[in-house]
């Protein structure tokens, strides 16, 4: 796992190795001043030669503006090395993201991926830089201390061991304890931005059902989740401070006690029990320093595991070894497929399913709720795979397809029908980058949308909000179906995607792919039979299964569901969903 994250230094690697480097050289200048301060005591103030006291003073101060340019120089190359992987990470995880097949998004939720980027990623960026600037410093201070203390006086440096081995321990349990805390908290940080991101996208059903003091206290549940448990790793953690406090006042209460007697009895001198006690700070504050790390690594470890996940992640889907790179036909076949999203349920989702669809036709699929519809189209596009049989799209089985050649030649217009912050023509052109202006306006003429983006001030240049959240639902679908068309598919399936439009809209949206695109195969989900019983062949789905298929003249006669449905819908009744008797 840290073999993979730290696989994306990448070109980081650099300042990575050249700020322990520099940081390490800061240690060095530091341990140097206070055996430079030893000699001004003993060699120039108890001796009082002022040459010698300014000879050393002067070096001492290269050796501090040394330390300082170091240090400088080792936190620009720690920031440069964290803030790289941490830009390296997230691409790398969006990049696997965009990767992913709808089963493996269906394992993260929204608001755990954003949490993933966001926050996990700047906890990895934290513990890193801090690693890089504390990797050197901490055992560096702490060794060059400890030697130097030795090499004045053996006697007490005994008492930093003794010290180093107590805070050791102590700190393993306290890091121990707090560690299970933070391991629990980002979970909890998915809850907060999921109540965050369903309050902010649906901010007018929220308030069209007042519901903000409802939401409010969904939010502070989500947070006071997240409060608590920082408590709990905190009121572990915050024992680091007495602990050191106790340590460092003991050393030097020790250090004075016995460094007085060793000056009386002349086996020790002034500048060297200084020296003594400013080695005794730099040993308890590198240990300090490391319960930090440690801290930093305890949070990171955590955020480490959630980034892995989604780096770890295989795509469900990926292109074969020798892709086909081009869709002939709009011909479809569906043989003996079943498909379920779970591999542990019990029931599939659709079920021994065979169709053929010749291109060019227009077939509308109508069934309730939950019979499978939109699985059922889903599979033609391969955004899921199928656990039995297979799926054929002119003439070659969709997993034999390039993704890319495959998903370009089926244009799937959803039933969530999403625009993007930008203008009308920059959504259109997701269809097609290299679009012109007059492409994008005959796509949405013959999706009824030109009328309506030419009563708009700005036009095709008019602003959409994100989400579409400036413009109606129908004109949001016919928006999505004009982009869909411009991809020039040889499929076009429209799932439920004139359900917000009126009838006579409708109408001419079905009668314009018709007469202007005679050899793009058409499927056409809907509630209303209106919709679709023009088609050249209508399914009509239940429970997973192909319950009736014909026309609509021999629908009426042979499937007692459709004629059910359009008796229901004809006679003032609702959609497919309302139909009575059923």
């Amino acid at each position: 796992m840290i073999k993979r994250i730290l696989s994306e230094i990448g070109e980081y690697k650099k300042a990575s190795l050249l700020t322990p480097f520099f940081i390490l050289l800061e240690v060095l200048c530091d341990i140097l001043i206070p055996y430079l301060m030893a000699s001004i005591i003993d060699e120039g103030i108890n001796k009082g030669d002022m040459g010698h006291i300014v000879q050393t003073g002067g070096l001492m101060i290269v050796v501090a503006l040394l330390g300082l340019l170091f240090g400088l120089l080792g936190g620009v190359f720690a920031a440069k090395a964290s803030t790289g992987l941490a830009r390296n990470l997230r691409r790398a995880m969006f990049d696997n993201i965009q990767n992913f097949s709808f089963a493996n998004i269906d394992k993260f939720s929204t608001a755990s991926l954003i949490t993933r980027l966001t926050t996990d990623v700047t906890n990895i960026q934290n513990g890193y830089q801090m690693f890089l600037r504390m990797m050197m410093r901490a055992p560096g201070t702490l060794i060059c201390a400890l030697v130097m203390s030795f090499m004045i006086n053996g006697k007490i440096a005994s008492i930093y061991v003794v010290a180093v081995i107590f805070l050791a321990f102590s700190l393993f349990l306290i890091i121990r304890r707090a560690m299970k805390y933070f391991r629990q908290a980002f979970p909890k940080y998915d809850e907060l931005n999921n109540s965050v991101e369903e309050n902010v996208s649906a901010i007018r059903v929220v308030k069209a059902y007042v519901r903000e003091e409802d939401e409010i206290s969904r939010f502070k549940k989500a947070s006071g989740n997240i409060y608590d448990i920082f408590v709990k790793a905190e009121n572990n953690v915050i024992y680091n401070g007495p602990i050191m406090s106790f340590t460092v006042y003991t050393c030097i209460l020790l250090i004075s006690w016995i460094g007085a007697k060793m000056i009386v009895s002349n086996t020790l001198t002034t500048g060297e029990l200084m020296s003594l006690l400013a080695y005794c700070m730099n040993i308890l504050m590198s240990l300090m320093m490391v319960s930090i790390i440690f801290v930093m690594f305890s949070i990171g470890g955590a955020s480490l595991e959630r980034i892995y996940e989604v780096l770890k992640e295989t795509p469900s889907i990926a292109n074969p070894d020798s892709p086909v790179t081009e869709v002939k036909s709009g011909d479809i076949d569906f043989e003996d497929v079943s498909f379920v999203y779970d591999k542990n349920a019990t029931e599939p989702v659709l079920k021994n399913i065979n169709l053929h669809i010749r291109s060019g036709e227009t077939v509308g699929i109508i069934g309730t709720t939950g019979s499978a519809k939109t699985s059922l189209i889903n599979l033609i596009s391969r955004l899921y795979d199928v656990q039995s049989g297979s799926v054929s799209v002119g003439g070659v089985d969709v997993r034999e397809y390039d993704l890319e050649t495959l998903r370009d030649s089926v244009s799937v217009v959803l039933q969530v029908n999403t625009l993007f912050s930008g203008s009308i023509l920059d959504n259109l052109r997701w269809g097609r980058a290299d679009a012109t202006e007059e492409e994008c306006i005959d796509c949405c003429k013959k999706a009824c949308a030109d009328d309506f983006i030419r009563n708009f001030p700005d036009g095709y240049n008019t602003y959409i909000e994100q989400g579409g959240s400036n413009v109606s639902g129908g004109q949001k679908q016919r928006l999505c179906i004009a982009r869909a068309l411009l991809k020039n598919p040889k499929v076009l399936i429209l799932d439920d995607s004139t359900s917000a439009v009126d009838t006579a809209t409708d109408a001419s949206i079905r009668k314009a792919l018709k007469n202007e695109l005679p050899e793009v195969t058409k499927i056409i989900i809907a509630q209303r039979i209106v919709s679709v019983m023009d088609a050249d062949k209508i399914i009509v789905m239940e429970n997973g299964m192909i319950n009736g298929m014909g026309t609509h003249d021999e629908l009426m006669v042979s499937n007692d569901i459709y004629r059910e449905v359009y008796e229901s819908q004809t006679s003032g009744g609702g959609d497919f969903d309302e139909k009575g008797g059923m």
